[in-house]
């Protein structure tokens, strides 16, 4: 019954997280001093050099107000949006690429961002507390003292300058990789894919490094602090070796809090994937939404800051669930 408790809580927290992100995201917009239909209708007008007639443009304002869900009072556009969002994942046509529908612009860009900023997040991740727990486990030993300060030096590096010199290093000074990254698209044939893994490897890099140092610091202090725990001390004394005190008890124990780092960074790839698309030119969601910013299309914009949320949200999720699994404590609880 615990466990059931335990799950209903969790899926209700999400659900109230989700409801709260996605009201967030239709009243925001609502509150700003500009109104996307008076700009695009401006546009119009400057183009049309004063063709447009009164009656003309109070249609057209009518249609594109019936199109983008912005027809009737709050709380109609507020039903109407949660309706389309919630149940369709629609969020109308994109200003900039009209018709273009913003769900099939986002779904299009996403498994460029998920590909390369999932993958290089659960590498950061494993790499750094492989090392971190081996650094906290014998933080005794010189060498050790070593691997810590490779996390030092990598933690504190703003992302844009570490990102740069990766540029400058890799596609200059030594120019094994390209400064312009071309990516194909089409069916995926096995040089496309080649091509794509080539051209990804300097974003991917960069994101590893910066994740590298985090998770090294963060899984050598947990280590150090679980190593002085009396079950190691009385695992040492019935004689286990280092290796199954080092797996079974201090990693086992303190990677806890680091897979709930590990669910949010994963929900969080969106935040990261902003700067990295725009410095590397990769064509994931990050770019998407510098260039909805750039044309004003704040559909888009919407869309994927809605995405956003339901990522964190889920992946919050997803690691509340699995909880109970890695700790059996919650499950008795």
């Amino acid at each position: 019954m615990g466990v059931v408790q335990y799950v209903a809580k969790r899926v209700a927290t999400y659900l109230a997280v989700l409801f709260i992100g996605l009201t967030i995201t239709f009243f925001l917009p609502r509150l700003l001093p500009t109104n996307p239909i008076d700009s695009y209708i401006g546009q119009i007008q400057s183009r049309a050099a004063g063709m447009l007639t009164p009656e003309a443009i109070a249609s057209l304002r009518e249609s594109l107000q019936q199109l983008y869900g912005l027809k009737g009072d709050l709380l109609s556009q507020y039903l109407g949006y949660l309706n389309r969002v919630v149940l369709h994942f629609d969020f109308g046509p994109s200003f900039a690429y009209y018709p273009a529908p913003v769900s099939s612009m986002i779904f299009t860009a996403l498994p460029w961002t998920l590909a390369l900023l999932l993958i290089s997040t659960l590498i950061a991740w494993v790499i750094g507390n492989a090392v971190g727990v081996v650094a906290g486990y014998f933080h005794t030993k010189r060498w050790a003292t070593v691997l810590e300060i490779v996390g030092i030096l990598l933690y504190p590096i703003p992302y844009y300058i570490l990102a740069v010199s990766v540029i400058l290093l890799l596609a200059y000074v030594v120019p094994v990789f390209p400064l312009s990254p071309t990516f194909p698209v089409g069916q995926l044939t096995l040089p496309m894919v080649g091509q794509i893994l080539y051209n990804s490897f300097l974003p991917a890099l960069t994101l590893v490094l910066a994740g590298f140092g985090w998770n090294i610091l963060s899984m050598k202090a947990l280590a150090v602090a679980t190593t002085e725990e009396p079950y190691v001390t009385f695992a040492r004394l019935k004689g286990t070796s280092h290796g199954t005190r080092m797996i079974r008890y201090v990693f086992r124990n303190a990677m806890l809090p680091q897979v709930t780092a590990l669910a949010l960074s994963l929900g969080m790839v969106f935040n990261g994937a902003l700067l990295t698309e725009i410095l590397f030119s990769y064509p994931g969601v990050g770019l998407l939404m510098r260039t909805a910013a750039s044309n004003g299309d704040y559909d888009v914009l919407y869309g994927a800051i809605a995405l956003s949320i339901i990522a964190v949200a889920t992946a919050g999720l997803v690691i509340d669930l699995v909880y109970p699994l890695l700790d059996p404590r919650i499950r008795r609880a």
